[in-house]
């Protein structure tokens, strides 16, 4: 099978034919019909996660969709077939984070689908059929390659910020990956959304879709956010990660707002008043992916058009050199993919 693979830490990946691999018991094998492209794959290529060298050489890729095309031994035959997209959390599913729901936080995670095992970057994967989560009928499989990362996390958010139509949303980062679908299902969640980031067609795509939107390049952005908002930004959520915008988000929180982070830079870190947090009952919130549950129910709001995936580029597999320079530069709208 032609497959793309990581051999050392960088932006180089090698165009391989692999033998395709074999599902073993409780496993399935997925012929790839298209896999995302985010800036969490390109991290962990170019060595800022925490995956060491000993991972490598790699398929990177987690964010694939495909039908199941053979079962391993003690897997259900009736899977075969199936369009399926990859929860890429390796949890154990047994622990009491995982009957909790709460996966992403497994006591014996094994790692991600694409860093820990070989991931969607080839024209077959093999996954844990607990793993393969089905992807609801007449949705598109290059569309539903949003679903299980830039839509699920999301959903997380606005469970773990407890966003409801009382709330007024601030987004930094609005129109990537992530954030053009955290605008969107804030809204579903009944919030009141503001939108910043730079660049004339994502500040136009932000509008279009009805949104108060705010140029990031401009000075005192943060304040014109929260006057877009109507003077109280009651949750804040900040897709870019640098200690600017943390800050500026913590800034412009209204009492008992709550800043959502989601970035986990190694080198990144800010400052925050414990005055202005108890005297303002200001919440910082850590939120990590999202549940099983989540995905399905991102899935769920996808297949009812109440959220409509945005992936701007599709390229054959080949061209992920070309996605990644976009991303880096800050200029691809929404989700990218590949197929194979």
């Amino acid at each position: 099978m032609r497959a793309l693979v990581l051999r050392e830490h960088g932006d180089v990946l090698l165009a391989q034919e692999l033998p395709t691999p074999v599902p073993g018991p409780g496993e399935v094998l997925v012929r790839v019909e298209a896999c995302g492209v985010g800036l969490t794959v390109l991290n962990y290529m170019g060595g800022r996660s925490r995956v060491h060298a000993e991972k490598l050489p790699r398929v990177p890729g987690h964010e694939f969709v495909g039908t199941v095309v053979a079962c391993g031994r003690g897997q259900e035959a009736a899977m075969a077939g199936q369009r399926v997209m990859a929860y890429f959390y390796l949890s154990c599913g047994a622990c009491d984070f995982c009957r909790l729901a709460h996966e992403p936080l497994c006591r014996y995670l094994r790692g991600q689908v694409g860093v820990a095992t070989d991931g969607g970057f080839a024209e077959y994967a093999v996954l844990p059929a607990f793993n393969a989560l089905p992807v609801p009928q007449g949705v598109d499989p290059v569309l539903a390659t949003a679903i299980p990362d830039a839509v699920a996390t999301p959903v997380h958010v606005c469970r773990r910020a407890r966003v409801g139509p009382q709330d007024a949303v601030l987004v930094v980062g609005a129109a990537g990956g992530v954030g053009i679908h955290m605008v969107q299902v804030a809204r579903v969640f009944g919030a009141r959304v503001v939108g910043v980031d730079r660049g004339a067609e994502k500040l136009a795509a932000l509008r279009s879709m009805g949104l108060e939107a705010v140029d990031a390049a401009e000075a005192g952005w943060a304040a014109q956010a929260r006057e877009a908002a109507g003077g109280e930004v009651t949750v804040a959520v900040d897709l870019v990660g640098s200690r600017t915008t943390l800050e500026a988000c913590l800034d412009v929180l209204a009492p008992r707002g709550r800043l959502v982070v989601l970035t986990t830079f190694r080198d990144v870190t800010f400052s925050a008043s414990p005055a202005r947090l108890v005297a303002a009952e200001v919440e910082i919130l850590g939120s990590r992916y999202a549940s099983r549950w989540e995905v399905q129910e991102a899935a769920r709001l996808v297949q009812q058009g109440r959220v409509q995936p945005v992936v701007s580029e599709v390229r054959p597999l080949e061209s992920v050199g070309e996605l990644a320079s976009k991303l880096r530069q800050g200029t691809l709208l929404g989700r990218a993919a590949v197929v194979p």
